[in-house]
């Protein structure tokens, strides 16, 4: 091969690995996430009611005033969301601000329910989850035992907050582009 060839070559080699190399969501295995078999009843697909009822309940949050249980899902929807549109495969068409803008949203909702910030985003799904199936049993201490510490430092405020779930306006607009990036 002659030198000029071995040097475009080489050039071009270069910036394909340098195209790899963009900043963008870091992902980690901790990322990796799935919903409960119990998250959807029938044969609907699980992700996509996950962003049809956040952007409903976080765009009416007097709907989810007094029920824990529907809250408690609701967050738990938006922890799994906020992981599976930015690295989802499924979801590679949706514009990347929507999972950036999730990933804000999941912040603003883990700080006012009271989820430890550091906690992976399957033990939130799994303790939110648990926690709704806790409360639709009428067993409130179960919830409070399935609440705990690391997902979740103080059990009875993180209750106490899904029973009165104010506008967040991050989640409210994050679940709403969701939506729309379905449509």
């Amino acid at each position: 091969m002659p030198a000029f060839a071995r040097r475009a070559c080489a050039a071009v080699l270069l910036a394909a690995a340098g195209a790899g190399c963009t900043p963008g969501p870091s992902f980690s295995p901790q990322d990796w996430v799935f919903l409960p078999p119990d998250a959807v009843v029938g044969a609907g697909d699980p992700t996509r009611a996950a962003i049809l009822n956040t952007a409903y309940a976080y765009g009416n949050p007097a709907s989810l005033a007094g029920r824990p249980a529907e809250a408690a899902v609701a967050v738990a929807q938006l922890d799994y969301l906020a992981s599976e549109i930015p690295f989802g495969a499924r979801w590679r068409e949706f514009d990347p601000t929507v999972g950036l803008l999730l990933r804000r949203a999941r912040d603003e909702v883990r700080s006012y329910v009271g989820v430890s910030p550091a906690a992976a985003p399957q033990a939130v799904i799994d303790a939110f989850y648990g926690t709704s199936r806790a409360l639709r049993a009428n067993d409130a201490a179960a919830a409070e035992r399935i609440l705990a510490p690391p997902v979740v430092p103080n059990s009875r405020q993180a209750l106490a907050h899904l029973s009165a779930m104010p506008l967040l306006p991050i989640a409210n607009q994050a679940t709403v582009r969701a939506a729309q990036e379905l449509d």
